[in-house]
């Protein structure tokens, strides 16, 4: 099986967590618009006294799951489609 969209998707959340550490993003708007551990954080804890480096792992980590997830349900359908012809 092959993992297209984990890759993209991996290489998106690093995208994300780079162009934020650049500076370029300094409300930090597009980071929160698409991290979504920053979203659970900003919720339960105040945002500030969070560890940035630990955002990013999290955010690429779950760009990836999200990635995986969708090769999965991809890789799914196509055996299924596969098996009944």
């Amino acid at each position: 099986m092959r993992y297209p969209v984990t890759i993209t998707a991996t290489l998106i959340g690093v995208a994300l967590c780079l162009y934020n550490s650049t500076g370029y993003d300094p409300h930090n708007m597009v980071f929160f618009m698409f991290s979504v551990p920053a979203w659970i954080a900003d919720m339960i804890v105040d945002i500030h006294q969070v560890n940035v480096y630990l955002m990013y792992v999290l955010t690429v980590a779950t760009w990836a799951l999200l990635g995986f997830i969708c090769d999965w349900a991809i890789g799914r359908s196509r055996s299924r489609r596969h098996s009944y012809d």
